[in-house]
């Protein structure tokens, strides 16, 4: 890997790292305030990033994109315990399971809206079932 800011050979400056992601360096800052990345230095104190790097970052915008946030990531970098790992992991993954379940619900009950003959939505059948099921035991929901 050539450097696109002069410095180490094979090395990254952070405005190049920042660049190749698509990501300001503030970000990549944080990142290494918050324990995720550790790069050299050079000998005027500047960042220096090799490939032990990019794939780090990679790496967190991969997770971060699975929906994982800094403090998760960090823990999961902090372990090589595959029980460990299984337990960060574990709440995100039913998390998301849950998220999943909600956007299904969503998408059938826009679908019936969408596949409806009646006029007044609120007509059909589909529709009322559910309005049935939010209301409660003992009250039908009107037909208008």
């Amino acid at each position: 890997m050539k450097s696109s800011e002069g410095g180490g050979e094979g090395t990254l400056g952070i405005g190049a790292l920042a660049a190749r992601f698509g990501l300001a360096t503030h970000v990549l800052r944080h990142w290494e305030a918050v324990g995720l990345l550790h790069p050299a230095r050079d000998a005027g104190g500047r960042r220096r990033y090799g490939a032990d790097d990019l794939t780090r970052v990679a790496s967190i915008l991969i997770l971060k994109e699975a929906g994982l946030g800094l403090t998760t990531i960090r823990s999961l970098s902090a372990t090589d315990d595959r029980a460990t790992r299984s337990e960060i992991l574990r709440p995100a993954a039913e998390e998301l399971r849950s998220r999943i379940a909600a956007a299904q619900a969503s998408l059938e009950l826009i679908e019936g809206g969408l596949n409806c003959e009646h006029e007044d939505v609120t007509r059909c059948p589909s529709h009322r079932r559910r309005i049935a099921e939010r209301v409660g035991p003992g009250v039908r929901p009107e037909g208008r």
